[in-house]
């Protein structure tokens, strides 16, 4: 199973975003608290549409309650830090079936701390020189969906309707 982890999100749309397309893959979403905002929020659900409700979420008090549960040493882990200041690309690594992947906040990435004490597990998304970063919710796409492909998108519908009718039929509300 691939497990998503945000590391105290802040902004709601990206959160709402990144639902979605854990639901979409058959992902379950890990919060680390503090949030920048309530999962109340009409923003979150906005962005997460219908999808909500369907979403495997757990919210985790912290980081060192969430690291705690983990029990895995590093040489056996599936846990993977989204950075900029990672020394192999997230495409570089061959990912085990259960995939744990961490991502920071907007403003801040991963705890300094965390990444010094998993260097080997820092993975950076290649970007042009002197850009910043993607957008969280980008980023967790582009990760994601390595991992998903390396293991066959396991359980996800890969042939369209053009397998059937050549592709004719009028785009969905959620395909614009």
């Amino acid at each position: 199973m691939l497990e998503i982890v945000l590391v105290e999100p802040e902004i709601p749309q990206n959160t709402g975003n990144i639902a979605r397309t854990c639901v979409a893959v058959g992902a379950r979403l890990h919060l680390v608290e503090p949030l920048g905002f309530s999962l109340d929020e009409r923003q979150v659900r906005r962005a997460g549409l219908d999808y909500w409700p369907d979403l495997a979420l757990r919210v985790w008090p912290n980081l060192d309650t969430l690291l705690a549960t983990l029990h895995v040493p590093d040489s056996q882990s599936g846990i993977f830090l989204a950075t900029t200041k990672g020394g192999r690309t997230y495409a570089d690594v061959a990912y085990p079936p259960r995939t744990w992947l961490f991502f920071g906040k907007e403003t801040a990435g991963l705890p300094a701390g965390l990444l010094s004490a998993h260097p080997g597990q820092c993975l950076r998304i290649p970007m042009l020189p002197g850009k910043r970063s993607l957008n969280l919710s980008n980023a967790v796409a582009v990760m994601a969906y390595e991992v998903l492909r390396q293991h066959g998108f396991p359980g996800l519908k890969q042939h369209g309707p053009s397998e059937e009718n050549d592709g004719a039929r009028a785009p969905h509300k959620e395909d614009l």
